[in-house]
């Protein structure tokens, strides 16, 4: 990526910005989606996973979590909070993720939270390429997009979920839900559209 690059600012704010994501929970943080989080024991993928709150989460659920975080210092609290949970730490990151890609590995779920935002829209059509060949038949796409100003120091867009959802059906991913929320964390000035986005299921039908 040219110039500021998607993790900007985490690093320095790691600390900080662990306690912030640990202060909210994985069932409020998804409490309009979580009808549509695997059953069964299934294979996850959370993307940008951060100190590993959703993943650690999933895991206990009975899953199989893999958590790809590029920024070392988030991913370090991250395995020293939730040691022992079974979450697989993979340093990958989007737009490519060519560590994920490479290992072949498909996932029945994959889960961007607060993370699309940090895409520019050059880069969106080719994450969403990749995030479409690591999803398994009939897998599903949760993702979370942020609105409001950007903080000091962060590489942020706006992105419009009406274009979320064009890139995605291009790549035969259908929106399956979408919802709109407040802040969880007070902020007025920021609110998020959740997405949930499903690819075809084996035989060509829907999921």
């Amino acid at each position: 990526m040219g110039g500021r690059t998607s993790t900007a600012g985490y690093g320095e704010e790691a600390e900080r910005l662990a306690e912030q994501y640990e202060a909210v929970t994985f069932a409020e943080v998804h409490r309009e989606t979580l009808h549509l989080f695997p059953a069964e024991p299934a294979a996850v993928l959370d993307v940008g996973a951060g100190t590993g709150r959703d993943a650690a989460a999933l895991a206990a659920l009975g899953h199989r979590v893999v958590a790809a975080e590029p920024t070392p210092e988030l991913r370090r609290i991250g395995e020293r909070l939730h040691a022992g949970c079974g979450v697989r730490w993979v340093d990958d990151a989007l737009p490519g993720l060519p560590r994920l890609r490479a290992a072949g590995e498909r996932f029945d779920l994959v889960l961007l939270t607060a993370v699309w935002m940090h895409l520019a829209a050059d880069e969106r059509p080719s994450a969403l390429d990749a995030l479409a060949e690591l999803l398994a038949p009939a897998g599903h796409l949760h993702l979370t997009l942020r609105h409001g100003p950007v903080p000091p120091g962060r590489r942020m867009f706006d992105v419009s979920a009406d274009e979320t959802v064009e890139l995605a059906r291009a790549r035969g991913l259908s929106p399956l839900l979408r919802t709109e929320r407040a802040d969880l964390h007070g902020r007025t000035d920021v609110r998020w559209t959740e997405l949930v986005l499903r690819t075809s299921a084996p035989g060509g039908g829907s999921a």
